[in-house]
């Protein structure tokens, strides 16, 4: 790794671009765009995929082929208690510390609930994550979540 490699945790990336997988119309486009992407980080929403779908065919299968760091995500969590309990179950499912955490505030924008993501952030810090939180510009917010 480079000098500028970006850190988070204990896990260290040359790219920074992190791609998502709920848009892809099949497997074989995910494949062939996270492939021309360069990207080492993936996110998947917890809540929306099978995580115990692992062959051929399922997303995660095209993940783990392609050595991808998988970052999952609560996508889908209105609540802090619901928040901690898909990461907890992504952490148990996937073997990873990372989590995107979302919590919804609004349904038609998907801006976060500041509040429950600071509840939600401080309790998985405790349990032994890497949050990486979905929150607003608010800079206060940002230095509470730091």
């Amino acid at each position: 790794m480079s000098d500028d490699a970006l850190k988070i945790g204990e896990f260290s990336f040359s790219s920074r671009l992190f791609t998502g997988t709920g848009k892809y119309p099949d497997v074989e486009t995910a494949r062939a765009a996270l492939k021309a992407s360069g990207c080492e980080v993936v996110t998947v929403a917890v809540r929306r995929v099978d995580l115990k779908a692992r062959g051929e065919g399922s997303i995660l299968g095209v993940l783990q082929e392609g050595g991808y760091t998988i970052l999952p995500n609560t996508a889908g969590c209105y609540t802090a208690k619901d928040a901690v309990r898909t990461a907890r179950l992504a952490r148990e499912m996937l073997d990873t510390p990372l989590v995107k955490l979302e919590v919804i505030g609004d349904e038609k924008t998907l801006f976060p609930d500041v509040p429950a993501t600071l509840e939600a952030a401080e309790l998985l810090v405790k349990d032994g994550f890497t949050v990486l939180p979905y929150v607003t510009d608010d800079p206060v917010a940002c230095r509470r979540l730091e």
